[in-house]
């Protein structure tokens, strides 16, 4: 690492606000992966549905969905620390209620989707909270690496919450969720001690303010394609929902193997993050962003076709680094091209994006397995997403041919 690297990465860790957020997103996203895997093996185990694994993901979409750009807006208005804060603690009040449920042998199907509504509200309010909240952290030519050294963070907890969460699901179900609301409830008080100076939009509460986000990325064709490419790649690419069936009845392991699936990616996303903290990438940005979506849909196809463990993980690693090129460079680009008063209202459109192609991928997942199987739904998914990332080049050509982060100013 350069004398240079070394400098900026030690004046990044001097800004307490920052860190302490940085504890406080770590913390909540370990706790949400913990929780997301316990929630698939539940319903799992109680219908034996992929139907049912896919509903999990679409009725978090939706209301995420209704509620995201009013965020957005709320969030350029309202503090954020306490709309972050807030995000924590009603979470970890979720876990404590499936404690009491799980006690009380009371958790149902429909329980589950109710709790999955729930989680669905609250991070329409959370995601472009803290894509929106860094920035205000840290000066701005510390902006890449404190994407970076968060990118490292969160793929650190997407790490270890699935292969915990699995450990203790093995245990108990309900190990699981008294984690979740332990470590939730640290994010929320790492979240209370976060200091940054506040400056409210001044944008009137009306729908046009509310729409200005949407407005914006629209007539940036490069955030456009970035975002738009994510979405579509995730959206027939990703494999999260099909892991419990996969794990159980293709891979003939349990819920530690789940586990070890549901961390596989991230692994992958970590190593990459290191590459892009050491080498970040500086020419022909937008051709490596297609073709690490392409090789996204490869990876997906591979570990369709696996019935070997290892295979299975390595594909999703390699799956995960893809998608990590992608990750970061669409929140620098979306970051350094956003005037400050809107980042909320821009988070809030990518935030829609990123629902969009989690959840509501995870209902497609789970609707083609119900079709074509599980294997099927896979194969069908890698080889889209690598018809998506071919055709990326003639329909948003400015991201395509888009060479650097920052371009070079005019001297005209």
């Amino acid at each position: 690492m350069t004398d240079t690297t070394q400098a900026k990465l030690q004046d990044l860790l001097k800004h307490q606000a920052f860190m302490r957020f940085w504890l406080a997103r770590v913390s909540g996203i370990l706790a949400n992966q913990m929780l997301m895997v316990a929630l698939a093996w539940h319903m799992y185990a109680l219908t034996g549905s992929a139907w049912d694994l896919g509903l999990v993901g679409l009725f978090q979409f939706v209301p995420a969905l209704i509620l995201t750009l009013p965020a957005g807006h709320l969030v350029d208005r309202l503090h954020k620390v306490h709309i972050y804060a807030t995000c924590m603690l009603i979470q970890a009040l979720v876990a404590v209620m499936l404690v009491w449920g799980t006690h009380t042998d009371s958790v149902t199907r429909e329980w589950v989707l109710f709790v999955s509504v729930i989680l669905g509200m609250v991070r329409a309010f959370q995601m472009p909270t803290q894509q929106a909240l860094t920035p205000h952290l840290v000066p701005p030519h510390l902006l890449q690496r404190a994407v970076a050294l968060s990118s490292t963070g969160v793929q650190t907890a997407v790490i270890g919450g699935p292969a915990l969460g699995g450990i203790l699901y093995a245990t108990h179900v309900n190990a699981v969720y008294a984690t979740c609301a332990a470590f939730l409830l640290l994010a929320f008080l790492s979240t209370m001690f976060v200091r940054y100076q506040h400056k409210p939009s001044q944008a009137a509460a009306d729908l046009q303010s509310v729409l200005a986000g949407a407005y914006f990325v629209w007539h940036h064709k490069v955030l456009l394609g970035a975002i738009a490419l994510d979405l579509f790649a995730v959206l027939l690419g990703g494999v999260t929902a099909l892991l419990p069936i996969y794990a159980k009845d293709i891979l003939h392991t349990g819920p530690e193997g789940l586990g070890l699936l549901r961390s596989a990616p991230a692994v992958g996303a970590l190593l990459m993050a290191a590459v892009l903290t050491r080498w970040p990438i500086e020419r022909k940005v937008g051709r490596l962003m297609l073709i690490a979506v392409a090789v996204f849909g490869l990876a997906n196809f591979v570990f369709g076709v696996s019935t070997s463990m290892v295979l299975s993980m390595a594909a999703l690693m390699v799956a995960g680094a893809a998608d990590n090129v992608s990750v970061v460079t669409r929140i620098t680009l979306m970051q350094l091209e956003t005037p400050e008063d809107m980042r909320g209202r821009v988070a809030a459109v990518n935030s829609i994006f990123i629902g969009a192609s989690n959840q509501l991928g995870e209902f497609e997942s789970g609707a083609t397995a119900a079709m074509w199987g599980p294997v099927g739904s896979v194969l069908f998914g890698g080889l889209a997403t690598v018809g998506v990332a071919l055709a990326a080049f003639k329909v948003f050509p400015d991201l395509a041919q888009r060479d650097r982060m920052v371009l070079p100013k005019s001297n005209s």
